[in-house]
């Protein structure tokens, strides 16, 4: 089974190396890995010592954000290596003040894995969610290196639970303490005999909640707002966008849209923009002088979004008329009650909060329009929505404590 693994690494890295020919994220992927070993040996200072945090791509990093960031407030002694799967993730966080190295992680190949492990040398490892790099967990364990995954939820139906498992059940063992996010993944565990592990609950909730409390605000966007209703539909895709368009277009409420399209391209958001009737402008745009005259504004920028949720009184959340839903904590965070599509059925938030009377999934236009309308046109209603959302992120928020107080133990 070792072999036949990292025969598997060998090949997916070739088909991305042949993807790089034909798409621009591949060869960010390449490109990034390229005389990446050349680059840590002339940045790394190995009398140091390091701790290293892994994080898939963007959602895994904020994630786990809550977490690098306590550990640097309380063991400033040591350098952090952060590093990421993905270009999606490495793109936006290169610069993170948090870390003092951030790299692509090379591909998880016996021999990468032994180089990677000997320039860093971590005194300990934290892997966030779902990355599991079985060469990494086999490397780390060989040299007694304290690794801890975190935010972790586990599902029946993954390869661990399988009848043809056994390898991959083998490596969680190897893994010094996992901190899973609900009970069901405890139990999960414990049929298969891995005890080395804790509910801590998901540090999502901390980030956002952080990200309430310690606000950006835009005074342009508060400017638009002009004290109008305002809808917030955050990270869209093209299937979202049709209902936006057609509500905005059609709506009797007069209320303001903010749109915050998952992809920024100025062919698609051109082409969307100019389908809204109602008077639109770019955030790029704004200025005190235009800022109240528009009806609806277009983010054409990354970074923002997650802030933008306090300037709404509903929000829409895209994706899922796709894959999947975007986060929904960001803006419940806020107190703003959150409606979707029907593909929310892996996310335990989005049906706690159902079952709560916060969030509200639809499937047509005409579930959608009608469950807008009404948390707009009742006062009453808006507010409990409102109450249900900031209540349930204050009462899932902790996890990032649960952890650093189970590592204080250990360092």
């Amino acid at each position: 089974m070792p072999f036949l693994y990292s025969f598997s690494i060998f090949f997916y890295t070739t088909l991305i190396k042949f993807a790089a020919l034909f798409t621009a994220k591949a060869r960010r992927w390449v490109a990034g890995r390229k005389n990446l070993f050349a680059l840590m040996e002339q940045q790394i200072d190995r009398n140091q010592p390091h701790v290293w945090f892994h994080a898939a791509s963007l959602g895994e990093f904020e994630q786990g954000r809550p977490v690098i960031e306590e550990f640097r407030k309380h063991y400033p002694h040591y350098k952090i290596v952060l590093t990421f799967f993905s270009p999606s993730g490495y793109d936006i966080r290169k610069n993170y003040a948090g870390a003092d190295h951030i790299w692509y992680l090379p591909a998880d190949s016996p021999r990468n894995v032994k180089k990677f492990l000997e320039l860093v040398n971590p005194s300990m490892v934290f892997f966030i969610k779902y990355e599991f790099w079985f060469n990494y967990i086999h490397q780390i364990h060989k040299r007694n290196i304290p690794l801890y995954f975190f935010s972790v939820k586990f599902r029946p139906d993954q390869f661990f639970f399988a009848w043809y498992g056994g390898w991959f059940r083998k490596n969680l063992q190897k893994i010094s303490w996992l901190f899973v996010q609900d009970e069901s993944s405890l139990r999960l565990l414990d049929k298969i005999k891995i005890q080395q592990c804790s509910i801590s609950g998901d540090t999502r909730f901390d980030r956002v909640r952080s990200v309430a409390i310690a606000k950006k605000e835009f005074p342009l966007v508060a400017k638009f707002t002009n004290n109008a209703q305002v809808l917030i539909a955050g990270s869209t895709w093209q299937p979202d966008e049709e209902f936006l368009i057609q509500f905005i277009n059609q709506q009797p409420l007069k209320l303001k849209l903010i749109m915050a399209p998952h992809e920024i391209h100025e062919e698609r958001m051109a082409s969307f923009q100019a389908r809204i009737q109602a008077k639109s402008i770019r955030f790029s745009e704004l200025s005190e002088q235009n800022a109240s005259d528009a009806d609806v504004l277009i983010i054409d920028n990354i970074g923002m979004l997650l802030h933008l949720y306090q300037y709404a009184h509903v929000a829409y959340i895209g994706g899922g008329f796709g894959k999947s839903i975007h986060n929904i904590l960001e803006a419940a965070t806020f107190g703003k009650p959150v409606v979707f599509g029907p593909a929310y059925h892996k996310f335990q938030e989005a049906l706690d909060l159902i079952a709560l009377g916060g969030a509200f999934p639809v499937n047509n236009y005409k579930e959608f329009d009608a469950i807008v309308q009404q948390l707009f046109a009742q006062e009453a209603f808006l507010k409990k929505t409102s109450e249900i959302c900031n209540t349930f992120v204050i009462e899932h928020s902790g996890a990032t404590a649960i952890i650093m107080d189970k590592i204080a133990t250990q360092i």
